[in-house]
């Protein structure tokens, strides 16, 4: 049942975070209320990010993808812990 919690609540992070990435996409969309959600819960984790590697030329931000490799170590390195317990 926790590996299913963990499952989810990851899975539900990263559907943020490429909803975060696609709205930047579309200026207009992100001065939207649903888009000003989605920045306070991804920005400061991307932040954490973006001070190792800054958006090159200012506009292309690679964090996102050091990101997702991140998350997806973390889920895997927390499940592979408690599937040995």
């Amino acid at each position: 049942m926790l590996i299913l919690f963990i499952r989810v609540l990851f899975g539900s992070y990263i559907l943020l975070l490429m909803t975060r990435i696609i709205g930047s996409w579309f200026p207009s969309f992100l001065h939207s209320a649903f888009m000003g959600y989605v920045m306070r819960l991804t920005d400061p984790y991307l932040n954490l990010f973006r001070r190792v590697i800054p958006p090159i030329g200012g506009a292309l931000d690679l964090s996102p993808m050091l990101g997702f490799l991140v998350l997806q170590f973390l889920e895997k390195f927390l499940i592979s812990m408690l599937l040995r317990y």
